[in-house]
């Protein structure tokens, strides 16, 4: 059984900093996609970033380009996003997602929330 777990959320200040992790348990991280999205309340889900593990490929909506960086540990089977300069408009629930090398998502987290204060 798969299991996607996030930790590192909570609340800071405006121009603070915050790594997630993404430790997964039943799933080999090792010719996967695994990607971070973000869930505002009342606005979509909306992709932050994504690596591609096989050849260590990355990608980054516009908004965090820059201050976050998305990297893995393949000993610890465990992705990470480091948020830097974090801003007001960054706070959401955080989730993270696993699957195909192609990016096509089949299994979620249930997220870790991130509060970034003015």
């Amino acid at each position: 059984q798969v299991h996607l777990v996030e930790s590192g959320g909570g609340s800071v200040q405006a121009g603070g900093s915050l790594r997630l992790s993404c430790a997964a348990s039943g799933y080999t991280l090792s010719n996967s996609c695994i990607g971070w999205f973000r869930q505002a309340p009342g606005k979509e889900r909306e992709v932050v970033a994504n690596i591609r593990i096989p050849d260590g490929t990355t990608s980054y909506t516009s908004a965090v380009k820059g201050r976050f960086t998305i990297s893995q540990d393949s000993a610890k089977n465990t992705v990470y996003l480091q948020m830097n300069s974090l801003k007001p408009e960054d706070t959401a629930m955080y989730f993270c997602a696993a699957g195909r090398w192609t990016c096509d998502f089949a299994y979620w987290g249930q997220g870790t929330q991130v509060t970034v204060s003015s």
